[in-house]
C-alpha cells in the first residue's frame, strides 16, 4: 500500500459561491489549508457551515469559484480548471454506504480495480482477500451486506476505498449512524487500518472525541462561509487507543476543541434565527 509520503493536500484561498433560487451564497471564503502527507485531518465545525462542499470541491464533485487546491505537486483545480477531474488517487466514504447488496462482500472490495480494467479479476480477488485479512474481515468474503453488522459493513467500504492505492481517503462522517460502542471499535479498527498503509485521511466529523482521538490535527471551521478558524494540534503520540480519552491532555483539548466550536455554533444558530 501507500509508503511513498504522497498525498500532501494544499488548499490556497478558497471560495464556492452558490447560486440557490437566484441569490448567491458564499459557502466557503478565501479558505487555506495545508493537510500533510500521510497524516489524519479531522474537520469540525457546525452543521452547514461548508465542511462537504470543501470536500467535494477536492474530490471534483463539483467546482470552486475562486483560489486552488493541489494534491502534491498537481493542481486539481484553480484559474483556468474550476472543477478537479475525479479519480483513483481521492476516495471517497459517504455517510450512507455504497456496497452493492447482492454482491458478496469480496466481490464489493474487488469491484473497482476490475471495472477500471486496472486488474484481472483473479488479481483483485487476491488482493481483496489480503486487505479484509489485515483490517480484520477474514470469515467475511462471502458473506453479503445485509449479513454483515453496520460496523463490519464501514470496514469493508474503506477496504474496498483502499483497493484503489489511494493517496487520500475522503471520509465524510463514515460512523455517524453507529451506536458509540460500535463507533469505538470502528476507530480502533480505522487505526488499525491506517498504520498499516498511512494513507493520508481527510474527515468531516461533528463529533469532537472522535476528532482529537483519531486525528494528528483537527480543522475547526468557521460558520458559512467555511473556512479554518483555529488548527488544532493533537500532542497525543500514536499508536493510540482507548486509555487515552482519561489522560489530562484529551480532557484539555476536548475543553479548547468544544470552546472553538461552541463559538461558532452560536453564530450559526443566530445567523439562522435572521433569515427566519
Amino acid at each position: 500500500m501507500l509508503a511513498n509520503g504522497k498525498g500532501a493536500i494544499r488548499i490556497e484561498h478558497v471560495d464556492k459561491v452558490y447560486d440557490a433560487a437566484g441569490a448567491p451564497v458564499q459557502a466557503i471564503s478565501d479558505c487555506s489549508l495545508d493537510i500533510r502527507a500521510g497524516e489524519i485531518c479531522m474537520i469540525v465545525g457546525p452543521s452547514g457551515c461548508g465542511k462537504t462542499t470543501l470536500l467535494n470541491a477536492v474530490a471534483g464533485f463539483h467546482d470552486i469559484t475562486g483560489g486552488s487546491i493541489w494534491l502534491d505537486d498537481e493542481m486539481l483545480c484553480g484559474p483556468g480548471k474550476p472543477q478537479a477531474q475525479p479519480g483513483p488517487d481521492r476516495v471517497v466514504v459517504f455517510q450512507n454506504g455504497a456496497l452493492f447488496p447482492w454482491k458478496t462482500n469480496l466481490e464489493n472490495v474487488a469491484f473497482g480495480p476490475v471495472v477500471q480494467g486496472r486488474m484481472s479479476k483473479a488479481a483483485a480477488r487476491e488482493k481483496a482477500r489480503e486487505l479484509m485479512a489485515m483490517a480484520g474481515l477474514s470469515g467475511t468474503e462471502n458473506s453479503y451486506p445485509g449479513e454483515i453488522s453496520s460496523g463490519v459493513r464501514r470496514r469493508v467500504e474503506i477496504v474496498r476505498a483502499l483497493m484503489n492505492d489511494p493517496k487520500v481517503l475522503l471520509l465524510d462522517e463514515p460512523f455517524r449512524a453507529l451506536d458509540s460502542l460500535t463507533k469505538s471499535v470502528m476507530h480502533e479498527a480505522l487505526l488499525e487500518i491506517y498504520y498499516k498503509n498511512k494513507v493520508t485521511i481527510f474527515f468531516i466529523t461533528h463529533d469532537l472525541e472522535e476528532a482529537i482521538f483519531l486525528g494528528q490535527r483537527v480543522a475547526i471551521m468557521t460558520t458559512r462561509p467555511c473556512k479554518p478558524k483555529k488548527v488544532l494540534d493533537v500532542d497525543i503520540p500514536h499508536p493510540r487507543d482507548y486509555s487515552v480519552l482519561t489522560s489530562r491532555r484529551f480532557r484539555e483539548l476536548m475543553e479548547e476543541t468544544v470552546h472553538a466550536v461552541h463559538e461558532e455554533a452560536v453564530k450559526a444558530f443566530e445567523a439562522g434565527e435572521k433569515e427566519m
